[in-house]
């Protein structure tokens, strides 16, 4: 084995030789053969760039991506089978904890298939809905704030973080006001929701509503024009119309490819028909479109949120008492002081909390526009209280399909920007 001598430059600029093995046999014309072998690079399933317990196995040829095999599963949930072995209701706290960025739509998304299944789904009051819709887009805004703020920080653009994270604490502390609890908060009932809103908070809504949107334009003049944020995101990541369609993309990340596709218009739900507002779509579908469609849907979901605050049926403090549950004591918990005066209330209460509502058989599936895309519940009965099978379509989990077929190609440093523009969450994926 022959030794070399190969002068190079250190990072400072200083110019040191250094002394490699070489093997006679392999002449210099044979050397960039050599450098071009392949290595295999394990990005997570620790790594801030994963937004979670993702790990991407991914095939270098220096700098370039030639393969990426996406791991999961890291979290072990077992959310569909733990389903099957509790009531209907005692499943809607587990729901907080798939996108746990969105638990108020989780919360509806669920509660909506079993109501379709009980067939109480064109039953629910008005106020009922107006409250659900104001949950869901408060929802949209907190998981594209802390979205977006994690993306921006993910290519070096830490300031967004900052601004982000104040506004989204903010839809903390109204989640905070209306159901007792920030994070996890499991207001959504079979039949309606755990309790009216309280004195002020649909005041306290709108403010939010005024002071956000100009977070939205500190936001876009820290970003939409800023030359290293477009250098990493624009024309990188690009999705076609047709690939999105055929892995099954959903939400931000296939309107980011063109496809006019949101379940709120295609197929309304709860009151969503009686409100105006557009849906942003890209042109290219690269890493910048996505990140315009969100910033975009935050903007609609305000005037979506404004419109339910100025038509909410009872108005801001209800004080004609409009009910915000159905009126049936099979399916939704008697008022506490019938409880203790009635035989008939409390056996119904005593059914309800042990044994859950009793469910007709047969098999339906509802499809929810959640924050990430289409979250989706497919709920089999046999009858009772529990479901006999349950399947979640958890968007984030179809939305990451698309790294074998999208990553290769591209820089490794593009990966991160990738990522980040698919704001996914783990919590959903390994459901």
């Amino acid at each position: 084995m022959a030794t070399q001598e190969i002068e190079f430059r250190d990072p400072a600029g200083r110019v040191a030789v250094q002394q490699s093995n070489v093997d006679p046999a392999v002449s210099s014309a044979d050397l960039p053969d050599m450098q071009g072998e392949k290595m295999v690079l394990n990005m997570g399933p620790s790594h801030p760039a994963t937004h979670g317990v993702l790990r991407i196995v991914l095939e270098m040829d220096g700098e370039i991506v030639t393969k990426a095999t996406p791991e999961v599963g890291y979290l072990h949930r077992g959310d569909e089978k733990i389903a099957e072995n509790m009531t209907y209701t005692q499943f809607i706290p587990y729901t907080d904890r798939l996108d746990y960025l969105a638990p108020l739509a989780n919360n509806v998304a669920y509660v909506l298939a079993v109501e379709k299944l009980l067939g109480i789904d064109q039953a629910l009051t008005p106020r009922c809905q107006y409250i659900r819709v104001i949950c869901c887009e408060l929802a949209r805004i907190s998981s594209h704030l802390l979205g977006l703020g994690a993306y921006a920080m993910d290519v070096g653009a830490l300031t967004v973080f900052l601004h982000t994270f104040t506004q989204r604490e903010k839809v903390y502390n109204l989640a905070e006001a209306l159901t007792g609890a920030r994070f996890t908060t499991t207001y959504t009932r079979i039949g309606g929701v755990s309790r009216d809103t309280p004195v002020g908070w649909c005041d306290a809504v709108r403010k939010f509503c005024k002071e956000v949107v100009v977070n939205f334009d500190e936001s876009e003049t820290l970003l939409t024009r800023n030359k290293i944020w477009v250098d990493r995101t624009k024309d990188v990541g690009v999705i076609s119309k047709e690939d999105a369609i055929d892995y099954g993309l959903t939400g931000p990340n296939l309107r980011g490819s063109g496809v006019e596709f949101d379940l709120r218009k295609a197929k309304p739900y709860l009151c969503y028909k009686e409100f105006d507002f557009e849906i942003p779509i890209g042109s290219v579908g690269d890493c910048y479109d996505r990140y315009l469609v969100r910033m975009e849907e935050m903007r609609q979901s305000v005037r979506i949120i404004l419109q339910a605050l100025d038509k909410m049926p009872g108005g801001a403090d209800n004080k004609s008492k409009e009910p915000v549950n159905v009126a049936d004591g099979k399916v939704v918990l008697p008022p506490k002081d019938k409880v203790l005066t009635s035989m008939e209330e409390l056996i119904h209460q005593f059914i309800l909390v042990t044994q859950g509502v009793n469910a007709p058989e047969g098999e339906v599936y509802f499809g929810h526009e959640n924050p990430k895309g289409e979250l989706g519940f497919y709920i089999n009965s046999k009858g009772g209280g529990t479901p006999n099978r349950m399947k979640i379509r958890a968007p984030s989990f179809v939305n990451l399909s698309i790294l074998p077929h999208l990553l290769p190609g591209h820089m490794m440093s593009d990966t991160v920007a990738i990522l980040g523009s698919l704001d996914f969450v783990m919590g959903e994926c390994d459901r």
